[in-house]
């Protein structure tokens, strides 16, 4: 069953967690009709998904027999296990996390700007410290390389955030996974238990 509390509507949480990340997976269907999910880097540019590869292929085959898509982004923060409320049950065992789905439609960009604006954004991202000459549609250097790459835009027609952090809890219930979060401190524990007191209708009443 899905839970609706988990589902966020502020696209503004969805934009900024499709910045964040750099790795999604794309969902086609081959040629000859298989399901096929694809693991690559992207980034989130002018309201859309932009990735690269090679222009040949069978991603770029699937592509082009089917070009409604599914693109799945996702950021596990915590293990949350069972004791941290329960000393003996395990069904409070659980994690929470970010997730992004989008349904869409992938189109092959010919448009040298787009492909070189796709691709800086793209650098920017993964690269950010710099170190490359930035690419240009009219820099001689960059001209056949636009060419010999293929760039794709995913333009959306649907997406659907689902953001958990524990939104069906009681402040009650809640209390403890908060202490739990807190004694075990791993690397994202912290910014997990922000992120409960974010997005938990209980959180502020906890702290009254």
């Amino acid at each position: 069953m899905r839970r609706g509390e988990f589902e966020t509507q502020e696209k503004q949480d969805t934009d900024n967690f499709l910045h964040e990340m750099s790795f999604g997976f794309l969902g086609t269907l081959t040629e000859h009709g298989w399901p096929s999910v694809i693991p690559l880097n992207y980034v989130y540019h002018q309201e859309a998904i932009y990735f690269h590869g090679s222009r040949i292929g069978e991603k770029m085959k699937s592509l082009a027999a089917h070009p409604n898509v599914t693109f799945a982004v996702a950021k596990e923060y915590a293990i949350i296990p069972s004791y941290f409320s329960d000393p003996l049950m395990a069904c409070p065992a659980t994690s929470y996390f970010k997730s992004v789905m989008i349904q869409g439609r992938a189109m092959v960009v010919d448009d040298a700007r787009e492909k070189a604006g796709a691709l800086e954004a793209l650098m920017r991202k993964l690269q950010p410290e710099g170190g490359y000459k930035p690419i240009d549609a009219e820099d001689a250097d960059y001209i056949p390389r636009l060419k010999g790459v293929a760039v794709v835009r995913i333009d959306i027609v649907h997406l659907s955030g689902k953001f958990k952090f524990g939104q069906n809890l009681s402040a009650q219930r809640m209390e403890p996974v908060l202490q739990g979060l807190s004694d075990r401190g791993g690397k994202l524990d912290e910014e997990t238990a922000a992120l409960m007191h974010k997005y938990c209708p209980h959180a502020n009443k906890r702290e009254t």
